[in-house]
């Protein structure tokens, strides 16, 4: 199993970003899809989620609205539509399933 994730950058405020996941070993169709973050200092924490069985997903409060998860079967991929980005969304952002997590993608949000 391995996630690679990527599409991080430095974006200002209000700005929109989309974060991808390639999945390899498995398929993201059969398994729950999530994007977490970690802020600095911070714990890291669930931001969206996406289920195998029927594609429903659930968000932190905190992004509802604002981002919306989900996925392409035929690529294998998992992505995160970031809009109306704020400096508190700053993080490194790890796809996840099950016990496996990706190496991160750092998102910045500065003016």
């Amino acid at each position: 199993v391995q996630l690679v994730e990527s599409g991080g950058a430095l974006v200002q405020p209000g700005g929109s970003l989309k974060l991808s996941c390639a999945a390899s070993g498995f398929s993201v169709s059969s398994y729950v899809m999530s994007w977490y973050r970690q802020a600095p200092g911070k714990a890291r924490e669930l931001v969206a989620r996406i289920t195998d069985t029927d594609s429903r997903t659930i968000y932190v409060d905190a992004v509802k609205g604002r981002f919306t998860i989900s996925r392409d079967n035929a690529k294998n991929m998992v992505y995160l539509q970031m809009d109306n980005l704020k400096p508190e969304d700053t993080a490194m952002y790890y796809c996840n399933t099950g016990p496996s997590w990706g190496q991160g993608t750092q998102v910045t949000v500065s003016p």
